[in-house]
């Protein structure tokens, strides 16, 4: 395994090969382009009006608010349930809730599925940030990984993987010698930052690689060392990936857009196509002799002055040009139809129809929304893959820290037993665990109202955090009210 900076560099220029020969910087960029309305970008054709009816965007922000439309939660269950591991589980979801609210994975997922429906690839890295104690998490683009076997889907099961970034040269000096290395070997890469080479930056290549059951990382770039190798402890990458449509044999998916861009170039021109048409032809043409007329003026209320007798008729004549076919229209309504179809975007899932029969349109909606099951199955794997990283990096980092199991109190709780062989846990994602917590408040509505479940504690124990503002106090208050009944007089 090759940790010096040379040879880091040749395998990062390997990955960087391999995605030219995908043609994939340059897809990615045409994709972004055309998603944020870009789509004349390099046409040289002054004389034609350049209309954007951007089909892809409107699609590509359907995906997104169907994949996140139901609420995603995450539940951990023991395989062999104890008591130790019951509270370790509950221990377990509590932090992980907060560490998806601090670290905002719910908006970060959303930018993960817009580059996976632009881009091809959505990818979260993972990192843990010692000042302020906390597992952090941040949007990568799929051009700035590679995989050290390029064929193979899953990123578990790489044999080392390269994260590149591009930073300003100076902290990276600064960083390299607070780890005891030369400064002076960071030199800028001459890597270009659109047309002309930016001399202020280099690219910072984090290499991961797993040893001995646990990844190990160094940090280098072409010419020097940032900071020398180190075992992190964790047991998983800590990257998350999600390809939109896989494709065999590449770890990069391919990206919804890449298919239909010609027919969105299709749709533009024809547009622009039609509204020259109309501005050629739609408004009559003025014929006038010359010989009798010297020159001509469409200006309301100006004389025009002629050769002859002003009484002469037939100085001049209308011509109105021919009438645009109404195929025109046709094609560009089907062509936009069907793109929206094959997309999985309908008329009726976009809300592009009469409420006439509102039963049968929440039919359609439905049934057209079944094409994304694929893309939101993988997108709980991603979100699955995101929490076990999430556990991996508590296991070592956390140590021995105040923790609450979610039922009020606060202890001691150390997070090294979640490497414990004994604690093998479920991961539940998705809208089922979001539908299994409420059907957890309904048995135990139903336990309670028929006297099995006597005890309030108890019951609200059992009652997920989220469903109930200021639990931890409620609970704080029935044991004080339990422990006065118990002890009247307070001895």
């Amino acid at each position: 395994m090759r940790t010096d900076p040379a040879g880091v560099w040749a395998e990062y220029q390997k990955g960087v090969s391999y995605n030219e020969s995908l043609g994939l910087y340059e897809q990615v960029r045409v994709n972004e382009r055309f998603y944020i309305g870009r789509q004349w970008e390099g046409l040289y054709a002054p004389d034609l009006d350049k209309p954007v009816i951007n089909v892809l965007k409107r699609v590509v922000s359907y995906f997104i608010s169907m994949i996140v439309a139901d609420d995603v939660s995450a539940s951990f269950a023991p395989f062999e349930p104890d008591k130790q591991s019951e509270h370790a589980c509950r221990v377990l979801s509590h932090e992980t809730a907060r560490i998806i609210e601090q670290t905002g994975l719910k908006d970060l997922s959303r930018d993960v599925i817009r580059n996976s429906a632009v881009d091809g690839d959505g990818c979260l890295y993972f990192y843990y940030d010692p000042q302020s104690a906390l597992v952090c998490a941040e949007v990568i683009d799929n051009t700035e990984v590679h995989f050290g076997m390029p064929g193979v889907q899953s990123v578990q099961k790489q044999p080392y993987v390269i994260v590149a970034a591009r930073k300003h040269v100076d902290s990276v000096r600064r960083e390299a010698e607070e780890n005891g290395f030369d400064g002076g070997d960071i030199l800028p890469d001459g890597v270009r930052e659109g047309d002309q080479p930016d001399d202020d930056m280099v690219t910072v290549l984090v290499k991961l690689w797993k040893d001995g059951g646990t990844v190990r990382a160094v940090r280098t770039t072409a010419s020097g060392m940032v900071r020398g190798e180190w075992d992190t402890g964790y047991s998983r990458y800590p990257l998350a990936w999600m390809p939109w449509d896989k494709v065999r044999h590449s770890f990069h998916g391919q990206a919804a857009l890449t298919a239909v861009i010609p027919n969105q170039i299709a749709i533009n021109q024809l547009f622009a196509m039609g509204i020259r048409s109309v501005k050629m032809n739609a408004f009559p043409k003025i014929l006038y002799d010359k010989s009798r007329i010297a020159r001509w003026s469409n200006r309301v209320g100006e004389a025009i002055g002629v050769v002859g007798s002003p009484s002469e008729q037939v100085l001049a004549q209308s011509v109105r040009g021919g009438d645009m076919s109404a195929q025109v229209v046709q094609l560009i309504e089907l062509l936009t139809q069907r793109t929206l179809e094959f997309m999985g975007a309908s008329d009726a899932s976009l809300g592009n129809v009469r409420p006439d029969n509102t039963s049968a349109i929440i039919a359609t909606q439905k049934a057209s929304a079944m094409p994304l099951e694929l893309q939101r199955m993988e997108f709980y794997r991603f979100t699955e893959d995101c929490v076990r990283i999430m556990t991996d990096m508590m296991a070592v980092h956390y140590g021995v820290r105040p923790a609450s199991a979610g039922d009020g109190k606060t202890e001691m709780f150390d997070f090294g037993i979640l490497r414990s062989a004994n604690l093998s846990a479920r991961v539940d994602v998705g809208s089922a665990a979001y539908y299994s917590e409420l059907m957890q408040i309904e048995t135990l509505d139903n336990l309670f109202q028929k006297g099995i479940i006597t005890d309030a504690v108890t019951y609200l124990e059992g009652i997920p955090d989220q469903y109930v503002r200021g639990k931890s106090r409620i609970l704080e208050k029935l044991r004080e009210r339990q422990a006065a009944l118990q002890d009247p007089a307070g001895q």
